[in-house]
């Protein structure tokens, strides 16, 4: 315990500068936090060593953030969102998983690790989209809500490849195991659905007042369902994002969303830092002309890939552009995926190296291009900023 505290207090006062420094000289302010992550990191200076420790912990930020996704979506305009959207979300994956599976596959991977290259890259990132859209755009204008339904649907994939990948080694077979892990999710938003309408809407009626008891049961009710959600294999986000959904019916909704703002800003502090730490460049050595190519590649294709899909739908050409600058990068799937199928012996590390190496450098491009391009909460001067 001694030594986390001591490593979070480096990790805090060194981002602390680097943010600082970020903002003088007019720079993003997540990559200060990725860059923390590469100077004190076990590959940096080796300050901090126990990387997988604060990893861990980040994850509550994932968690907190699909929560509150899930917050600003009522069950009834998800589906319509879905409806809109989801012919755009679906070229987008398939276009990405043909072009990183073919890239991989002619720069000699072998053909189960292209096919996971391409599974693994075909999705945009929910934490930087949310965390760089100001929050009125999140909740009250179109653009948010389409980024977001979007980012739901391949999020929702993105759960459906990892599941698909863990059941690769389920003694019953994977068709048969990913049947039966679709069915528990039914099952679960159903029951959901009914302890929500029938329990906790009658509870937080008799606490609404108590604005500190409210937050306290946001909280237990996204945690509490996240843990129910990995024991059936379903994961911790799945878990988070449903609770927020079905909570979203709620009038109280918006006010747990931004009571949950700060906590969860500071797990995702704690993420963006283990990205940095992890970024080993003499490790990715051998994959590093690969993944430098097709990491210009996605940051060109992908957003011109959305900008024809949302003009075909009937968007502004304008509204097009940006929403597609703003999903142009992959996503922390990404390498949740790596990770899985790698310690499942699925995939090479090369392969998963190069899916680490790609997703970190369309973090790193996207966060620029977003930043200087258009207003964020993180803007780099007075005029780009808006939250």
């Amino acid at each position: 315990m001694e030594r986390f505290i001591l490593d979070l207090s480096i990790l805090l006062l060194t981002t602390a500068v680097l943010s600082y420094l970020a903002i003088i000289f007019k720079q993003p302010i997540i990559i200060a936090y990725v860059l923390s992550g590469i100077l004190i990191g076990p590959w940096g200076l080796g300050w901090i060593q126990n990387v997988e420790f604060i990893e861990t912990i980040s994850h509550l930020g994932i968690t907190l953030l699909l929560f509150l996704a899930g917050l600003c979506l009522h069950p009834q305009k998800l589906i319509k969102l879905f409806r809109k959207v989801s012919l755009v979300a679906f070229v987008n994956c398939l276009v990405s998983f043909l072009i990183a599976a073919l890239f991989a596959f002619a720069f000699h991977f072998s053909i189960i690790d292209s096919l996971c290259i391409g599974l693994a890259l075909m999705f945009s990132s929910t934490i930087l989209v949310v965390k760089l859209l100001p929050t009125t755009d999140l909740h009250q204008r179109r653009m948010g809500e389409v980024c977001i339904g979007i980012l739901v649907l391949e999020d929702l994939l993105a759960i459906a490849v990892l599941a698909f990948i863990r059941c690769l080694n389920a003694p019953d077979g994977a068709i048969l195991s990913f049947t039966i892990l679709s069915f528990k999710l039914v099952v679960f938003i159903g029951i959901l659905l009914i302890v929500e309408y029938y329990i906790l809407r009658k509870v937080l009626l008799s606490i609404e007042r108590l604005h500190e008891a409210l937050l306290v049961m946001g909280l237990a009710w996204c945690c509490g369902l996240a843990m129910i959600s990995n024991s059936m294999g379903l994961f911790y986000e799945t878990g988070a994002f449903f609770a927020g959904v079905v909570l979203a019916r709620h009038p109280i909704a918006r006010f747990i969303s931004d009571q949950l703002k700060p906590l969860r800003d500071f797990f995702l502090v704690l993420f963006f830092f283990t990205l940095g730490a992890k970024f080993d460049l003499l490790v990715m050595k051998n994959i590093l002309f690969p993944g430098v190519i097709l990491a210009v590649i996605f940051i060109f294709m992908k957003p011109w890939v959305f900008k024809q899909a949302f003009v075909f739908i009937g968007e502004k050409i304008s509204f097009a552009k940006e929403t597609g600058i703003r999903l142009g990068q992959l996503s922390e799937f990404s390498l949740l995926v790596a990770i899985l199928a790698l310690e499942l012996n699925h995939i090479s590390m090369e392969a998963a190296q190069l899916i680490q190496l790609v997703t970190i450098l369309t973090f790193i491009a996207s966060s620029y291009i977003v930043v200087y391009k258009y207003q964020t909460p993180i803007g780099i001067s007075a005029k780009m900023t808006r939250d």
